[in-house]
């Protein structure tokens, strides 16, 4: 059997290690992927730690950020625009819903399937072994629909798409039409908020703020689209956070608050939002206690979790479509080889780097 190398972790806490693992025989409709580029995210780091959740087991290989190369196909296979796919071909692809759940077909709001499949907590030692991204190679299942990435956009950037980037466009969706009077706040300044901030401007908001650290991401931040930063490091207060931004909305609030940091910050975050205003929450981990009776006024509280696949290419021709006006590589901040795995992942969990990437050379 055919083998690659991957970066697989044995036990929570301990270094990982880069293993040999099979390239498996692809089913009719699966794909065989030749990673260039992985993007590594906090969900990674939790996992690490663990213990994982849902019943997942190690060893597992870490990363779901993949964008890699066509390699192999089991038969024919179209993009999600209908256009043939071939090896050769860049791509990122979707996660896999089941499809004919009540979520699926009824509800039509198949993130929350509960057969749903993703990537980076799988078993590395089963069939189909590679499903993680933090590898040399991964296996791309059937009903995963695949998004090609443009020749401006890099592999870098088209990785991240796969997790921070297009949970953003899936926020937005939700969220609906940004007013050109609106402000809209953020609350976290890693890579989740720092591509909130350039779709928030690009939406048309009239000011874009933002609370979060350390200072060299709020200084990404501004360049994609903040037009106000406060460091959490400079005001540790809370009530003074929230006077910071009632000073900036006329004393009233944002008209939009957006959380991308964890769930201990929504109940901050609703005392700065405006009574009738939107609060959209996106970063998980933490817990956090909501004061109903302190809750604005006919609010609208949104919750996203993760994404569908059309916001996959939504957040690649974002990064096509607007490479002009927004620098986007500024986000991926750190390039680590395979065997640098280790390092990428401490630079991730100090807060060192606003994105690591994982690069492939052959």
């Amino acid at each position: 059997m055919r083998e690659c190398r991957a970066a697989v972790i044995t036990e929570h806490n301990k270094p990982l290690t880069i293993q040999r693992v099979p390239i498996p025989d692809l089913d009719p409709g699966a794909l065989l992927v030749r990673i260039t580029a992985s993007t590594l995210c906090g969900t990674d780091i939790h996992r690490w730690h663990g213990p994982l959740g849902g019943g997942d087991t190690l060893p597992i290989i870490t990363g779901h950020e993949p964008c890699g190369i066509v390699e192999e196909i089991n038969g024919k296979r179209t993009d999600i625009l209908g256009n043939p796919v071939k090896p050769g071909d860049r791509i990122v692809w979707s996660y896999v819903a089941c499809g004919s759940c009540y979520y699926c077909s009824v509800a039509v709001q198949p993130c929350i399937c509960p057969d749903r499949a993703s990537w980076g907590h799988n078993r590395a030692d089963q069939f189909p072994f590679l499903l993680g991204s933090v590898s040399e190679y991964m296996y791309v299942p059937p009903p995963c629909l695949i998004i090609k990435v443009p020749d401006n956009v890099t592999s870098a950037s088209a990785a991240a798409s796969a997790c921070a980037y297009r949970t953003i466009m899936h926020g937005f969706d939700r969220l609906g039409a940004v007013k050109a009077h609106e402000t809209i706040l953020i609350q976290g300044s890693g890579p989740l908020g720092s591509f909130a901030a350039a779709v928030a401007k690009d939406h048309g908001a009239k000011q874009v703020m933002m609370i979060g650290a350390p200072a060299p991401r709020l200084e990404v931040a501004k360049r994609m689209g903040a037009d106000l930063v406060l460091n959490l490091d400079d005001e540790p207060d809370a009530k003074k956070r929230r006077q910071w931004a009632r000073d900036h909305t006329g004393g009233r609030g944002a008209d939009v608050v957006i959380q991308v940091a964890n769930n201990a910050a929504v109940p901050e975050g609703l005392t700065m939002l405006r009574g009738g205003g939107r609060y959209l929450h996106i970063g998980a981990g933490g817990k956090g206690m909501i004061p109903v009776e302190a809750m604005p006024q006919q609010m609208d509280f949104l919750h996203v979790r993760s994404a569908e696949p059309r916001h996959w290419l939504q957040a690649i021709d974002f990064l096509s479509t607007r490479k002009d006006r927004f620098p986007f590589e500024d986000m991926i901040s750190a390039s680590y080889k395979l065997e640098e795995v280790n390092e990428a992942m401490a630079a991730m969990e100090s807060y060192k780097v606003v994105k690591a990437v994982i690069e492939f050379a052959y």
